[in-house]
């Protein structure tokens, strides 16, 4: 039987959690409202149905929860990013991932709208953008932190800035900007430590300032880059990555095997993701002492009408000088996590579906969806830890 007095009772202790980050009793009471909405099967998440939810007859306690109400946003963050780290947390196999999500929107007036390219429609939509961050490990992954991209159509118009409450002292940051900013206060928090990782996509990748920091706070990190980025050999040598990846692949003469090794990375959509992968070192310059670089390679050959398509995909990769191609491996199919995060969040906390226009507003709601979502996560990690106590295990969700 499903153990619902217990889950009632797990989210009685968020609530708990961070209550004291609420000045006065009623907002304390009412996140319990919206956080119970939110993972209520409700079709619609928003302040009208999450209001009807609770049994209130206007939108008007939802609304001025998000906006106005004395409580500490940040702070419901970091007891966030805390909850997840406690519940999820694994040293051998715990990292982070920094990307980024879109909420498409109609009208101009939503804080850092504009048309703009998102992935969550594959094209140049009116949306906001929110860089995200989240943990990841064998128990399980959430998102942690998350900061809204804030275009410099909105940063050098100060009046519609005001216009959306946008703070006077935020600036425009650059996505990968945002996600250092994230990086620090885990790193603050002395959650984000050279014993875990960090991965990202090619935007990140690209930045020479992302990959600095993650090296200067001595963060391993495999993070995705371009076909045609420029990269140093050892020998000061300096080529694309797609002309490295044929050295990186090329047969040893005296063993007459070529560089590719054959590794699965966790199940896909459709099977178990299986490819090939081979490294090749590069410049260690610049990085902590003892460490090594390198370019890593993924090849995924697919049949297609008679042919074979081949597919490369490139990884600027960096970490102490004895780690195993496996391990370089696991981290980059590790970045995929970060997506799950996303579709959990929307489609079961309503991570997407609120119906806010100020910057306090959107921080407050996807905080708390983001919080709701992370319950899910953390309820079923402890689920499994007890099915696998009574000898009943459950299939571990693979990164």
């Amino acid at each position: 039987m499903v153990d619902v007095a217990g889950w009632v009772a797990s989210l009685d202790a968020v609530v708990e959690l961070i209550s004291g980050r609420f000045a006065r009793a009623e907002p304390r009471r009412r996140v319990g409202t919206y956080l119970r909405g939110l993972l209520a099967g409700l079709e619609r998440k928003n302040g009208w149905t999450l209001a009807e939810h609770a049994g209130a007859v206007s939108p008007d306690g939802m609304q001025r929860l998000l906006r106005t109400a004395d409580w500490d946003v940040d702070g419901v963050r970091d007891d966030l990013r805390g909850y997840v780290l406690d519940g999820l947390g694994d040293v051998e196999s715990g990292g982070f991932v920094v990307d980024e999500t879109g909420f498409i929107k109609k009208g101009v007036r939503s804080a850092g709208v504009r048309r703009q390219y998102t992935g969550t429609s594959g094209k140049i939509d009116n949306c906001q953008l929110g860089v995200f961050l989240a943990y990841a490990s064998v128990k399980g992954r959430a998102l942690i932190d998350r900061e809204l991209y804030l275009p410099t159509s909105w940063t050098e118009d100060r009046e519609r800035c005001e216009r959306a409450d946008v703070p006077e002292d935020v600036e425009f940051a650059t996505k990968p900007q945002l996600g250092t900013a994230m990086l620090a206060r885990a790193h603050t928090a002395g959650v984000l430590t050279p014993a875990s990782w960090v991965t990202a996509d090619e935007a990140y990748g690209q930045t020479p300032g992302f990959r600095d920091r993650l090296a200067q706070w001595e963060i391993p990190y495999v993070l995705a880059t371009r076909n045609d980025d420029i990269l140093t050999s050892p020998d000061r040598t300096r080529r694309p990555a797609k002309v490295l990846a044929t050295i990186a692949g090329a047969r040893d003469p005296d063993t007459g095997r070529d560089g590719w090794e054959r590794r699965a990375i966790g199940p896909g959509a459709h099977g178990m993701r299986v490819y090939d992968w081979a490294a090749v070192a590069l410049d260690a310059a610049g990085l902590p002492h003892g460490w090594g670089h390198w370019l890593l390679v993924c090849r995924q050959t697919e049949p297609a009408e008679g042919k074979t398509i081949c597919e490369l995909a490139f990884y600027r990769c960096a970490a102490p000088a004895n780690t195993p191609l496996r391990e370089l491996v696991r981290v980059a199919g590790a970045r995929w996590a970060i997506e799950e995060c996303f579709q959990t969040a929307k489609n079961e906390a309503g991570l997407d579906q609120y119906q806010v226009r100020s910057w306090r507003a959107w921080h407050a709601h996807i905080t708390l969806a983001m919080l709701a979502a992370a319950y899910l996560a953390v309820t079923r990690a402890t689920e499994h830890a007890h099915e696998t106590e009574k000898g009943d295990p459950q299939p571990a969700t693979a990164d």
